[in-house]
């Protein structure tokens, strides 16, 4: 009898111990399995946009995924692309980033970004779901190396109240009614202005070049001379450099600080190009605002706008490369698409159109409508450097320090160099990692 409760307690003790064991193995290995991964964004930290991604989406992505916890990590816009560059060449960049799609070529040539179309099995399903222009946005040499995220353009928002006041029954239409238009808002006293932007970048001056049939390059973009130096082009920046001159237009283009926003819901600044995220913020700042759209002013060109947008893409860096590809397919699914559709990020995917949200919208079919004709900026992996020389001469033409002709024939001889050598893009810079203050600093 004693013999057999010997046998008995030692056979609860080997049973305890094997599930002991077993628990320990099994903690391991859940532990193992836990996952961090990091995206860096440009949303604000504090806006409509970023509650979305890390109150909803994020928790209901690691929810579906208790092993992998995201860390979202905001940068302004200005400094993100330096900080990124930096965080790379240290080996200390993010598994994930959103980038902007005049990025993509750049990066992809730099040799930084994972081949998605090579390392995700469902990838042409996925990629078959999007737009193709901004598809097109993430190839380079034949591979595709990250998936459109969001989608928007820029559409002519404009202070109805402001043009009544100054006699004018609706939004110009066309550049000739623009024209007409700027002594009526003059009449209304200093400080009043038709219409105001911040700056001479592609993104700023692109609609009116297009717009007057002007372009940057040819079709390939293997030159610049013939098209950012042609007549067209030379007549949309004659025309800019006109409008700020005799203060139709603000001068904000010239780096004067002048608070667009502020002047538009102020009731100073009559119109502004804007995109789809400026909603959510009137709805939320300025419930009170009557926010009126039109599509660009048309031109000899027709009214074209400029494609804006992000792409996700995933680094080579990357330790975490299954959990970084979930959470890039979870942003390609129509939860994830249709969420931050309401709240400015337009969605990629063209099947969505007729989920109801998008067809009863309020301000979003003016949107579609213009990115029937928006274009995309050059897409080419010099397009930073580009973008820089034809900032540099919209500032010299519209500050009356250049005739347009001169400037443009300057510049496009510069981009004529550059794009000569597209096989060799600028290197990506060493230093000191940029923290997301430290680019909030610079940029400020």
């Amino acid at each position: 009898m004693k013999i057999n409760m010997e046998k008995n307690s030692m056979r609860k003790l080997f049973l305890l111990a094997a599930v002991a064991a077993l628990l320990v193995v099994t903690s391991v290995a859940m532990a193992q399995d836990q996952v961090t991964i990091t995206i860096w964004h440009t949303y604000n930290e504090v806006s409509p946009e970023n509650d979305m991604l890390t109150k909803t989406l994020i928790p209901e992505f690691e929810q579906q995924n208790p092993n992998i916890t995201v860390n979202a990590v905001a940068y302004p816009y200005d400094g993100f692309r330096q900080a990124l560059l930096t965080a790379l060449a240290g080996g200390t960049g993010p598994d994930l980033a959103r980038l902007d799609i005049i990025w993509s070529p750049e990066f992809a040539a730099q040799g930084v970004l994972a081949q998605l179309d090579t390392l995700m099995p469902d990838f042409k399903t996925l990629a078959a779901a999007d737009f193709p222009g901004s598809l097109s946005t993430n190839a380079y040499q034949g591979h595709y190396y990250g998936l459109p995220l969001d989608t928007n353009t820029r559409i002519l928002i404009y202070n109805q109240d402001m043009l009544t006041k100054a006699g004018i029954a609706a939004a110009p239409k066309t550049m000739d009614d623009v024209s007409a238009d700027c002594d009526k808002i003059k009449a209304l006293g200093d400080g009043n202005f038709l219409f105001s932007d911040g700056g001479t970048s592609g993104w700023n001056v692109l609609p009116w070049i297009w717009s007057f049939g002007g372009d940057i390059t040819d079709a390939n973009y293997t030159k610049a001379t013939g098209f950012l130096n042609g007549p067209k082009t030379v007549a949309a920046m004659e025309f800019l450099a006109k409008m700020v001159s005799t203060g139709c237009f603000s001068d904000g283009f010239i780096g004067s600080g002048i608070d667009t926003w502020g002047g538009y819901f102020g009731g100073t600044i009559a119109s502004m190009l804007e995109g789809p995220w400026l909603y959510p913020t009137a709805a939320s700042q300025y419930p009170d605002f009557k926010v009126n759209a039109a599509l660009m002013p048309a031109g000899d060109g027709g009214s074209i706008s400029v494609v804006g947008g992000e792409n996700i893409v995933m680094f080579n860096t990357t330790p975490n490369q299954d959990a970084a590809l979930k959470f890039l397919e979870f942003t390609q699914s129509q939860d994830y698409q249709l969420q931050m559709s309401t709240v400015g990020q337009l969605t990629v995917q063209p099947g969505l159109l007729a989920n109801d949200y998008f067809k009863n919208h309020p301000y979003y079919p003016t949107f579609l409508e213009q990115l029937k004709t928006a274009r995309a900026r050059t897409p080419v992996p010099q397009w930073n450097a580009m973008e820089q020389i034809l900032t540099d001469a919209g500032q010299s033409i519209l500050r009356g320090e250049s005739s347009a002709q001169d400037a443009l024939d300057s510049a496009a001889s510069q981009i004529d160099a550059l794009l000569a050598t597209q096989a060799t893009p600028e290197p990506i810079p060493t230093g000191e990692l940029v923290t997301p203050e430290a680019a909030a600093t610079a940029a400020s």
